[in-house]
């Protein structure tokens, strides 16, 4: 069936990463992220050590909070994460309980890849499998160039540029992030390989194009874990800052692109980590907030769900990598 309105569906469900709240929450958050996947216990310890240091709190929740308050459509409104409360499953049964038949799901991520697709789909499908007469739910498509997302961070990233100093605003350099993926997993994005770093750099030409067209811009990543053995996306962000030190660049404005909530890997891999480098180069720096609330990409989901219901995507689309990747988590 192909619709043009909310009528399309009986209820509005955002499926999100999800994040501890408080410290006793994040080893069990943290395990869930990886369960299966043998991270070392002294990986996660570190990586527990960055949630600490911000009081054992991740923003992704609160975020997701947010967005929902700030939603203005003719929908009941559900939330479910896949590594914490409120868990998918459980919010599946509520809404079989309260009658709902069909859902659209709207994904905080905008891209094609393994992690950021393929993986929330079959979230989904095991969440379905588990509630008896759950409802069909449908998966809103990918956003990374709708002009909702994109005029947020077009907006985001020129409140940045002004927080530079006047002096050095005219030759920043705008520096995109994402989050670094392994490549196996990148060059199987999707039917025709290489997606998500194709869409992340169509994202960041579109932002910059309302920004300022004659500015500079790169593209780099964030993130990467696992073996050293396993080749990840890169230039690193704080390998790339040196490059750019290296170059003449004397201020930057990072945007992460990739992101579109200000969780735990944008606050501590760049406003902690790309921060302690540029003041080490001594560059100036600002980095860009995500879309968080910001009026059109609140409006974008509005938009989305007026669309014709999207098509599931095909069982090749964003497949597996062939060996799981051991992200840090949101």
């Amino acid at each position: 069936m192909v619709m043009g309105s909310t009528s399309a569906y009986d209820a509005l469900l955002i499926v999100s990463f999800g994040g501890p709240e408080k410290p006793e929450d994040v080893m069990p958050f943290l395990e869930n992220v990886v369960r299966g996947r043998g991270v070392p216990r002294e990986r996660l310890l570190a990586v527990e050590a960055h949630y600490q240091g911000f009081g054992g709190v991740s923003p992704i929740n609160q975020q997701c909070r947010d967005l929902i308050d700030a939603l203005d459509v003719d929908l009941p409104v559900y939330w479910g994460n896949r590594n914490w409360q409120p868990f998918l499953e459980d919010t599946v049964r509520q809404m079989a309980a309260d009658g709902v038949t069909r859902a659209a799901a709207f994904v905080t991520a905008a891209y094609s890849s393994y992690s950021s697709c393929r993986q929330y789909l079959d979230d989904i499908d095991r969440a379905r499998a588990a509630v008896p007469g759950a409802p069909e739910i449908v998966k809103l498509r990918h956003y990374y160039d709708h002009p909702g997302f994109i005029a947020a961070m077009a907006d985001h990233t020129r409140a940045a540029l002004d927080a530079l100093p006047a002096s050095e605003r005219g030759a920043a350099r705008l520096v995109f992030t994402a989050h670094s993926i392994p490549v196996s997993m990148a060059q199987t994005a999707g039917p025709q390989g290489g997606a998500y770093e194709a869409q992340l750099r169509k994202a960041a030409a579109l932002v910059t194009e309302q920004v300022d067209p004659a500015r500079s811009w790169d593209l780099a990543w964030q993130s990467r874990s696992g073996p050293p053995s396993v080749p990840w996306l890169e230039p690193d962000i704080c390998d790339h800052l040196e490059r750019l030190h290296d170059d003449g660049v004397r201020a930057v404005v990072t945007v992460p692109i990739g992101f579109v909530s200000d969780h735990m890997e944008v606050i501590y891999d760049l406003d902690v980590e790309a921060a302690a480098m540029a003041e080490k180069l001594g560059m100036a720096f600002t980095r860009a907030s995500t879309a968080g609330t910001h009026p059109r990409f609140v409006s974008m989901v509005s938009e989305l769900l007026a669309e014709p219901v999207p098509a599931r995507c095909a069982a090749l689309c964003c497949p597996a990598p062939r060996r799981r990747p051991t992200p840090d988590a949101s």
